[in-house]
């Protein structure tokens, strides 16, 4: 019987660098805890940024290089460069604030943070994955450590309530994902990105074949489960709110980020001849989940419910750019995709800032006056908000400018007026914050924790974010535009 022999090339390797790096420290760290004393623990968080600082080195040489592997089902182009290195981001973010988050908690032993180099290595491979299996592979490497990270606080009963909920529909929405896999490959006869355009190119009979159409539809509610759509939105609040914080903050930013990746590369790179047919659903999907999630923030009074449904709200907003489908609304997804990773995961870390272990302080009352307590804290905070809310000279208003203008540039004019209605009324809810922050007398004393110096650099990182790409945007919408040109 003849063996299949696989050849591995350097320039395989070359191309899941940053993946192999960081299989190889998780790996090292998942040893290492294994021998280490309980007290003795804090170095894995350590070793956990190096091995996300070593993914960044190995990324360098992907600049301006374009090259597959694997048989051509991983692909290093400028589209997966760019988000590669923004995961990379987000994890050497959420690292900074769980070495002294994950200790408050009692949680940072060393299957904590080898879960997020995992989680990291899965959003990566479907960054880069130009087959439907390496996509569908890397989702679930990805959701499956995002399920364990959501419940790893075990003895809190919020959180194990959150990791079910979220396995349980996960599961449901990986199905239908596959399904959808599988009825595209019965329609085309292949898997492959590129070749699935081309053999769609050349059919001019598409709307007479059910089979693709449900195809497309199931790989639709697969991945807007994933980025929180409305209608698959409804894990959403259960999860951020019972998950620990700054996994809350890794789900808000890198879940979206990967689902986006895939999002993008499937929609724009196989299946733009389409486009006509896709279109119309992705218009339905914006205005859905821009509304239902800006109107449910409204009522909320605890702010991890309150930024899952701006979370909501936020990926309606990237729709609106994905239906307009030109250059400036796909560059837009991923400058948008950006300024929402700092404002984001700053927020975040800002509410862990302002809990101790017990007392989370995560009702939007317990950061009345906070503005005179920790005045510094309170102004990052105010940052954040004015960010989310799309108040110049943020990232947030840059995004959110870039967004709606495609959309008229693409003559969807009731889509962009929608999304700045839609904006006005999130400017509620977030501006609610800072006036407790700064206009209300504390109903009690605060209980707050000590500042982790990790965290503090986490914040001061997102606020440079915040204000650098909103008073000088043109360099991050230059690279995003040059990401997405091979897509044109």
């Amino acid at each position: 019987m003849e063996l299949f022999q696989v050849q591995v090339t350097m320039t395989d390797l070359l191309v899941i660098a940053p993946e192999l790096a960081l299989t190889g420290f998780a790996l090292v760290i998942l040893l290492m805890s294994a021998f280490a004393r309980p007290e003795r623990r804090g170095f894995l968080g350590y070793t956990a940024l190096l091995g996300v600082v070593a993914a960044m080195v190995s990324l360098y040489w992907g600049i301006g290089v374009e090259a597959s592997a694997f048989g051509g089902m991983v692909r290093i182009d400028p589209l997966s460069f760019f988000f590669k290195a923004m995961i990379l981001l987000i994890c050497l973010l959420i690292v900074l604030v769980s070495l002294g988050y994950a200790k408050r908690e009692g949680i940072g032993f060393g299957e904590y943070y080898v879960l997020i180099l995992f989680a990291a290595v899965g959003m990566m491979l479907m960054a880069s994955g130009v087959n439907l299996l390496i996509i569908f592979l890397g989702l679930e490497v990805m959701s499956i450590s995002i399920y364990i990270l959501a419940g790893i606080m075990r003895d809190d009963t919020r959180s194990v309530e959150a990791a079910f909920k979220y396995f349980l529909l996960g599961a449901f929405a990986s199905a239908f994902l596959l399904y959808g896999i599988a009825l595209i490959y019965a329609s085309t006869g292949t898997l492959d990105l590129a070749g699935i355009g081309r053999v769609l190119a050349e059919q001019s009979w598409i709307s007479g074949r059910p089979i693709l159409i449900t195809g497309v539809a199931l790989l639709t509610v697969g991945f807007g489960f994933k980025l929180a759509l409305v209608p698959f939105h409804m894990w959403t609040p259960d999860v951020y709110e019972g998950a620990p914080t700054s996994i809350t903050a890794f789900m808000a930013t890198g879940v979206k980020a990967a689902g986006f990746a895939a999002f993008v590369r499937v929609f724009f790179y196989a299946l733009p001849s389409l486009q006509a047919h896709w279109t119309q659903i992705m218009w339905i999907l914006a205005v859905a989940t821009m509304t239902v999630g800006n109107i449910i923030a409204l009522s909320q009074s605890n702010i991890k419910r309150m930024l899952a449904y701006s979370s909501i709200a936020h990926a309606g907003y990237i729709l609106v750019a994905f239906v307009a489908g030109n250059e400036l609304g796909i560059s837009g997804i991923l400058f948008y995709l950006l300024a929402y990773v700092f404002m984001n995961i700053g927020a975040f870390t800002v509410v862990i800032l302002l809990g101790k272990k017990g007392e989370e302080n995560t009702l939007i009352g317990d950061y009345a006056g906070i503005g005179y307590h920790h005045p510094l804290l309170a102004l990052a905070m105010a940052v954040f908000m004015f960010s989310l809310a799309g108040v110049p000279p943020t990232a947030g208003f840059m995004a959110k400018f870039y967004v709606f203008s495609a959309a008229v540039k693409a003559d969807y004019y009731w889509l962009a007026v929608i999304g700045v209605l839609n904006s006005a009324v999130a400017a509620y809810y977030y501006l609610r914050v800072l006036i407790y922050m700064y206009f209300r007398e504390p109903e009690r004393e605060q209980a707050i924790g000590g500042f982790s110096p990790a965290a503090v650099l986490a914040i001061i990182i997102s606020v440079w974010g915040v204000l650098q790409m909103g008073i000088l945007p043109s360099a991050f919408l230059a690279l995003a535009r040059q990401s997405i040109q091979f897509l044109l």
